[in-house]
């Protein structure tokens, strides 16, 4: 098999667990009685053309630990994504990063307005958990679930980094600062959607130990990516504004420590997370390949 064949399989797997997701997300959406003046910037943000790699992470975790995906990780998959769309929607105010374009498309505050956009996130984040709480088929997994995704996604994670990136805007910014913001900020929630993932599957210790620090290795080499591509990227690639990060002085790995090294950084958490699959054996390809592809994308 070659090398660009093995990729383009990956993608085609990509894409049909983008698939999966968007279809557990739709009968979600279906399920709460909420007005439609909601409903339709809930639909229009989650519609969008994302790639779903944190609730495809989840899904090929839980395949590793147990042999296949389940009904538990099918509801974690939404609710990860569910969280990540909330995070964009509220990342993407006048208030944060006030940008027009996400995911090829306007913002939700573009497209309705700033207190919609704010509600739909809101909205996003509590029907998350509300999900775990009630679908999830056994309790104790319910609990654990939900403590891990309150854990990353709030206050001592994906919170505390946008918060810190907030703070450090127009600074000089050292690597200690952007490595806090960017484990934090993204890193996190790759980490959490492989936890829930294995928690899914029903892992052991020490292997819900080594694909959390996996998930945090390919989170933190993806944000460094994005800080790469903002710099090197069209925004009709990105499908969000380019040049965003360098015009506001932003706190980067480009900025700080510059292009060539960030590649560097990014080439060695690679690395590192594909080092983190060696006890699981030829069954953790498919999460080779997904380290890779985070490491060689382009939007």
């Amino acid at each position: 098999m070659t090398s660009r064949t093995s990729t383009m399989d990956f993608s085609t797997r990509l894409r049909r667990k983008a698939q999966s997701v968007n279809y557990t997300l739709r009968r979600i959406l279906e399920l709460p009685q909420m007005p439609d003046e909601l409903k339709g910037p809930l639909k229009y943000t989650l519609d969008a053309p994302g790639k779903r790699v944190r609730s495809a992470l989840v899904l090929w975790c839980c395949e590793l630990i147990g042999g296949r995906v389940n009904h538990n990780a099918e509801i974690a998959s939404a609710a990860v994504e569910m969280v990540h769309t909330y995070s964009l929607i509220h990342d993407d105010l006048p208030a944060m990063d006030d940008d027009d374009f996400r995911r090829g498309q306007p913002t939700c505050h573009k497209a309705f307005d700033e207190g919609t956009a704010i509600l739909a996130g809101d909205a996003l984040l509590t029907l998350a958990f509300e999900v775990l709480a009630k679908e999830i088929d056994a309790s104790d997994v319910a609990v654990r679930l939900i403590a891990q995704l309150a854990q990353d996604a709030g206050a001592s994670g994906m919170i505390a980094g946008q918060m810190a990136d907030l703070k450090a805007q127009q600074s000089t910014g050292t690597k200690e600062m952007v490595e806090y913001i960017h484990i934090n900020k993204t890193a996190k929630m790759f980490r959490c959607a492989a936890a829930m993932g294995a928690i899914c599957g029903g892992a052991t210790q020490k292997q819900f130990e080594g694909l959390c620090e996996y998930g945090l290795r390919v989170g933190l080499a993806f944000q460094i990516a994005d800080d790469i591509l903002d710099v090197t990227a069209s925004s009709e690639q990105l499908g969000k504004t380019a040049g965003k990060d360098v015009k506001a002085a932003k706190c980067t790995y480009p900025a700080v420590v510059g292009l060539e090294k960030a590649k560097e950084f990014q080439k060695k958490l690679t690395a590192g997370a594909v080092a983190e699959l060696e006890p699981f054996g030829a069954k953790a390809e498919t999460l080779r390949q997904f380290a890779k592809a985070m490491l060689e994308r382009t939007k």
